[in-house]
């Protein structure tokens, strides 16, 4: 299944199906980008809402003020439309946050999580990135040759979620044996198919484990992230303050760890299908950043990001969007946009170099893609370093997808070391 047309939609559009299902983001990503720069869409639940799938306009968008994140915006949210067990709510109904805000608001929750992600200061995290990765592929090699394993490996699981959660959950503070629970309410988040007891079960089970954490460092500080945000809050914090933070350190969590999995593992199967590219690498003609930044191009983390909403109606590359409608920022097409990447945006070519937007633009960049691209490049580089004849389990059978349409992930990536 994949990208296809539906219904008429609410403006007498024919909406594109987004589907969760599909076995190729390619192929949905490319449907899209063809598609034109805005098309109507139909998401998961039979919400209707607009995609930008072009690089310019896309930019606009995030840069125009008119589009704003506050889930009150929303037309059919406050008509009653969208039920509360939406598979999709836990990304659109995010209480007041870094990614719900806009203008002063925005700014001022912003602040203090860029002063700690400066260049300077993720720098200085990367010697323990580099000993983690280290730690991670001598237990990713045990695991390939403990007895019953044929000497295949998930490398998801072994390598690609355990670096960024682990790297992410010592800079909050975060206590190690939440890692895998963390790990299965994320996977049930980012579920499109997920029931609706399921939905609210895993938002209360997120938010849980975050309050925990927020408590515990209010009553034993120590030097780490989440201590540092809540002594911006003075001694005697408002309920208020107390909910913007857990919200702010869930999202900042959230999209701290889950990029970088599935950057790392895209990179990893677009190189092993594609060997010359890594023979790019080794040659020493170019080298990891170039693999990160043309795999961060053509194979987003997160294929579409929910939402910004209108209000006024706005005329978009030539299409109206009316007052209080849903956008969709569209980062798989962006990444195929030719005007943007030339004509052969659809292949995987680490010369190319790209200047991308998977991150984001404007006042909503992503605060944490510095520390994103630090552990991704040293995931690669000390990878194949460590094992150069990696290569796919089952190169003919092609890798399951996560249920989604929002992130670009796989369920598993199954590997032999050598």
């Amino acid at each position: 299944m994949g990208l296809t047309e539906e219904t008429m939609g609410p403006t007498g559009e024919r909406p594109l199906l987004l589907d969760p299902t599909i076995r190729s983001s390619a192929e949905e990503s490319e449907l899209l980008y063809a598609a034109g720069p805005v098309v109507r869409v139909e998401l998961p639940g039979g919400v209707s809402a607009w995609a930008v799938t072009h690089d310019a306009p896309a930019r606009e968008v995030m840069r125009d003020s008119r589009f704003v994140k506050d889930i009150g915006q929303w037309g059919p949210w406050t008509r009653g439309e969208i039920p509360a067990d939406w598979p999709l709510i836990g990304l659109v109904d995010l209480g007041t946050s870094l990614v719900s805000t806009d203008g002063a608001e925005h700014r001022r929750l912003r602040r203090p999580v860029a002063r700690e992600f400066t260049p300077q200061r993720v720098e200085a995290l990367r010697g323990r990135v580099e000993e983690i990765t280290r730690e991670l592929l001598d237990r990713t090699a045990e695991a390939a040759a403990a007895e019953g394993s044929g000497g295949v490996v998930d490398l998801k699981d072994t390598f690609a979620f355990p670096l960024p959660i682990t790297v992410v959950g010592e800079l909050f503070g975060m206590p190690v044996e939440w890692h895998r629970p963390l790990r299965k309410l994320y996977d049930s988040f980012f579920d499109d198919n997920a029931a609706p007891e399921t939905v609210h079960a895993t938002l209360q089970g997120l938010y849980d484990y975050i309050a925990r954490l927020v408590r515990l460092k209010r009553d034993e500080p120590g030097a780490d992230l989440t201590s540092a945000l809540l002594s911006e809050l003075g001694d005697d914090p408002s309920e208020e303050a107390v909910e913007e933070l857990i919200a702010t350190i869930q999202v900042m969590i959230t999209a701290g760890h889950e990029t970088s999995v599935h950057a790392v593992v895209n990179a990893v199967r677009s190189l092993l299908d594609d060997p010359a590219q890594l023979d790019l690498v080794h040659s020493g003609r170019y080298d990891w950043d170039d693999v990160v930044e043309e795999s961060l191009r053509l194979d987003a983390p997160a294929l579409n990001f929910l939402f910004r909403f209108a209000t006024e109606d706005i005329d978009v590359a030539g299409t109206l969007i009316r007052e209080g409608e849903g956008v969709v920022i569209s980062y798989g097409g962006m990444g195929r946009d030719r005007a943007q990447h030339g004509a052969d945006a659809d292949r995987f070519d680490i010369a190319r170099r790209p200047r991308h937007t998977s991150f984001g633009h404007g006042p909503h960049s992503c605060p944490g893609s510095a520390l994103a691209r630090l552990e991704t490049t040293i995931a690669l580089r000390e990878l194949f370093a460590r094992f150069p004849r990696l290569r796919l389990a089952d190169p003919d059978r092609p890798l399951e997808r996560s249920p989604s349409v929002i992130v670009n992930g796989h369920r598993a990536l199954p590997v032999r070391l050598a």
